[in-house]
């Protein structure tokens, strides 16, 4: 079979990628700051260096996160029924610290619950961070004042969660540490962090992410195991991975990284699945049982249908959808023309999952900011989705302000909701349909112009292809041999167009 790459390691700058000389958006907004970084500047001499001030600024965002839960901190959580809504301030931690029995001690999993939830509807990693940072809440004072407390010691939690993000995007593509930058000033990342505890298995996606790019196969496995004891969606990295090592022929890696993910999940579930299987089981439960909710396209068709489809309908025609979803995934990484890179398909399936789901939280558009910075690091682009996610992050507080509102109906009706969902469902699918673009006109992706092959695909950066199929296996005349000089995969000349 032909290689995947025809590009010699001769031809790599090792220089990092500076953004201000690449993306026109980037040298933009860095007039701000006193414009593009000169020729003759000394870098690496400083203690600055791009990872610190990547991180720096994803704690400076995350605070001006906090800051806009003000009104609800004071008081709209607590008085009212529609006054979070209209703040656009909500968030299920301080509702859910008596509402779970964390503020009477009952133990997750193994204490039923009073109220229609017998039981912590979340993965047991997370339920294990909402109790650590139970004891960490002050017992004294009002239940309102433990609420706060127990509101922003989860917050300093998830910030190092935030920050770990930041960083580990920024070192897993070496060349490109200034990418991190859209993860730390991205405003969905800022305005949903701490509406709920996703920031932990984000976490550990993106450490995993950067064991793999590092060609650390067993702790890619162990991280991503973890984060899928956090929340669900890590596991569906699987997949991708899976068939990318199959054109690769990287069984034994691929290997290693599922019986990682595998003994890490057993580690962390098994305890409580042998002691407390009810309280264990009560999250897949819910999901299964859940009904058409916020954010998806489905709550469209169901809000304008007189007979709207049941839940267990709803259940099997979107695990259809996703399963289609994964056999074009699939079908594209084995015919594309260049191996796709690990992001951008990480991207995709994940992407896929959340647009077929039948509910779409606000805050899962944490699940995405990371791998869509590192399947397409562009400014426009990245810029042009987090506006549709800042549009639906209003719409949906403004719809809930109206719902709860009463006769007053303050806030947004459903068709104005409707519209906000799908601004959702068009910006993810406008960033889904550039990413494909990428995979198959491979001098179109920002990462590989800059002359790299798959800086987070580890074992699988400049492999060879074992098993294609279609047009990838057999390539143009124009690949074959040629004893003149190579150029470098997607370098531009001086007639060249940019994106």
């Amino acid at each position: 079979m032909p290689s995947a790459e025809t590009t010699p390691t001769s031809v790599h700058e090792p220089d990092p990628v500076r953004p201000t000389k690449e993306d026109e958006v980037a040298a933009s907004g860095s007039e701000l700051i006193g414009g593009p970084i000169g020729r003759r500047a000394l870098l690496g001499t400083s203690w600055w260096t791009p990872v610190r001030i990547v991180a720096l600024v994803a704690i400076g965002m995350f605070a001006l996160g906090l800051v806009q839960k003000a009104p609800c901190y004071n008081g709209a959580w607590f008085f009212g029924a529609s006054s979070q809504y209209t703040h656009a301030c909500y968030s299920d931690i301080p509702h859910l610290f008596q509402g779970r029995g964390f503020a009477d001690g009952l133990v997750p999993y193994f204490d039923k619950l009073p109220g229609d939830m017998e039981y912590l509807e979340y993965p047991v990693l997370t339920g294990v961070f909402m109790e650590v940072a139970s004891w960490l809440t002050p017992g004294s004072g009002t239940i309102q004042d433990q609420e706060q407390w127990y509101w922003m010691v989860n917050a300093g939690m998830l910030m190092v969660c935030a920050a770990v993000i930041a960083v580990c995007v920024s070192r897993t593509h070496t060349r490109r540490p200034w990418d991190g930058l859209l993860v730390a000033l991205a405003p969905a990342f800022a305005l949903t962090a701490t509406i709920n505890w996703d920031l932990l298995a984000v976490a550990l996606t993106a450490a995993a992410m950067l064991m793999w790019s590092r060609g650390r196969s067993v702790a890619f496995g162990i991280l991503l195991g973890l984060a899928t004891a956090a929340k669900l969606y890590p596991v569906f990295l699987l997949g991708p991975l899976l068939v990318l090592c199959w054109r690769a022929g990287k069984w034994r890696d691929f290997g290693k990284a599922l019986g990682g993910t595998v003994f890490a999940w057993l580690v962390v579930n098994l305890p409580v699945m042998l002691l407390a299987w009810d309280g264990w089981s009560q999250f897949y439960r819910f999901s299964q049982e859940r009904g058409v909710d916020f954010g998806s396209f489905w709550l469209i068709l169901a809000q304008n249908s007189t007979d709207p489809l049941s839940t267990e309908t709803v259940n099997t025609l979107a695990t259809l959808l996703m399963l289609l979803s994964c056999v074009g995934v699939a079908a594209l990484t084995l015919t594309a023309p260049r191996r796709p890179r690990f992001a951008q398909l990480a991207f995709l399936i994940v992407a896929a999952f959340i647009l077929t789901n039948k509910v779409y939280s606000p805050q899962y558009v944490l699940w995405l900011v990371p791998l869509a910075v590192l399947a397409r690091p562009r400014w426009r682009d990245f810029l042009i989705w987090q506006a549709c996610e800042v549009a639906y992050f209003l719409g949906i507080w403004m719809y809930l302000a109206y719902t709860t509102s009463g006769d007053a109906h303050k806030g947004l009706p459903p068709d104005g909701y409707h519209w906000a969902i799908g601004l959702h469902l068009l910006g993810t699918l406008y960033l889904c349909a550039v990413v494909v673009r990428d995979i198959l006109m491979p001098e179109r992706d920002p990462v590989r112009r800059a002359g790299d092959d798959d800086p987070s695909g580890g074992v699988l950066d400049r492999a060879e292809d074992v098993f294609v199929f279609g047009a990838a296996a057999h390539p143009p005349r124009h690949a074959a041999h040629f004893e003149g000089p190579q150029v470098e995969w997607g370098n531009q000349g001086p007639t060249g167009s940019s994106l």
